[in-house]
């Protein structure tokens, strides 16, 4: 190897949004991270919605009609001429 060329590889604090935190070895000092295996769903076996910026509540309030209005046809569109 190089010398001088690579990142220092050090002890890092990890800490998740739920309060939990772990140390581990990074190029980085200090990790923020949204989810971990405390409160996963897949690790933790309960059903939890991991919303981010309100994406679920959008999806359901245009589709809550049952129909995508994005992909209908629109009524009394432009006739072509010839």
């Amino acid at each position: 190897m190089k010398d001088a060329i690579h990142p220092r590889y050090q002890e890092t604090t990890v800490s998740c949004g739920c309060g939990n935190s772990f140390t581990t070895r990074s190029t980085q000092q200090e990790l923020k991270i949204d989810i971990c295996s405390e409160c996963h769903p897949f690790y933790t076996g309960k059903l939890k919605y991991v919303d981010t910026a309100g994406r679920i509540d959008k999806f359901q309030k245009k589709f809550a009609a049952g129909t995508y209005a994005s992909l209908a046809k629109k009524k009394g569109g432009a006739a072509k001429k010839k």
